[in-house]
């Protein structure tokens, strides 16, 4: 596996995505005027559900530390660092630093980018084994991964190109416009969700898929329930694909909690 500093970094990350993500998502009203940059309260605890599924994903990643189970997970989480910093760097005239949340939100973000290199450094310095398994993924798994990948890098891509005024940009999906530093961010964290999990397509032993799994749900509870808070932004009569944005979640979530309960001693037994 990695060296103990990376251990020690991811550990860090998790922490410092806690307390952002717990302060972004609980106080969204308060918090969204002096945040980083123009965003609407929905947008900040929207924001604040990344964060928190960043922290559940490093903190498990830190704590289990078997490469073969969690390096899909730490790929996410090294890709994140360094898109949202590009992002942070390609509108730096924007940014507002007035509130200590702004400053909390870039320091986290280069504490990230950090761990990101140093664990690319390791990573090149140590090559970690690849574990083998016994227990082998069935082939729907992977089906499902594939499919993951394809849609959510179509929705990722999609938000680092557009523009302000193009399709589904202004309220379409997501029920409110989206300045386009914010388009750039949500494309970014999409774009980093779907290339992560790539390897996993050929990934033969079952525990890797579930791990990996098991990483990200906390970004499908934390957004979801963002997404029910702010429920009356959504007007499904006349914006049907706000039911998208909904349903993406809940049909990606609920099933992977059957498929935890189903395989749950293949996962207490690592």
């Amino acid at each position: 596996m990695l060296s103990r500093t990376s251990r020690i970094l991811t550990y860090v990350c998790a922490a410092l995505y806690l307390v952002l993500g717990g302060s972004l998502f609980f106080l969204p009203e308060t918090l969204a005027p002096v945040f980083a940059w123009k965003v609407t309260a929905f947008m900040t605890m929207t924001i604040g559900g990344w964060c928190i599924g960043n922290a559940w994903l490093a903190y498990i990643s830190a704590r289990r530390w078997t490469w073969g189970l969690v390096r899909t997970s730490l790929i996410f989480l090294w890709l994140f660092g360094f898109f949202e910093c590009y992002v942070l760097i390609a509108f730096r005239s924007k940014i507002q630093t007035g509130h200590p949340i702004a400053w909390l939100y870039i320091v986290t973000l280069v504490v990230n980018l950090f761990t990101a290199l140093f664990g690319i450094y390791d990573w090149f310095k140590l090559r970690p084994a690849r574990e083998s398994f016994s227990e082998f993924a069935p082939w729907w798994m992977r089906l499902a991964v594939a499919g993951f990948v394809v849609l959510v890098a179509g929705l990722g891509l999609y938000g680092v190109f557009a523009q302000v005024g193009w399709p589904f940009t202004e309220g379409q999906i997501f029920p409110e416009v989206m300045s386009i530093f914010t388009l750039r961010s949500f494309g970014f964290f999409y774009t980093a969700l779907a290339l992560a999990p790539i390897p996993l397509i050929w990934e033969k032993g079952l525990p890797p898929l579930l791990y990996h799994a098991l990483a990200a749900y906390g970004f499908i509870v934390a957004i979801t329930a963002a997404a029910f808070v702010y429920l009356d932004l959504f007007d499904f009569s006349a914006q049907p694909g706000g039911l998208a944005y909904f349903g993406a979640y809940l049909i990606v979530g609920i099933p992977l909690f059957f498929v935890f309960l189903m395989y749950r001693k293949s996962m207490t037994a690592r």
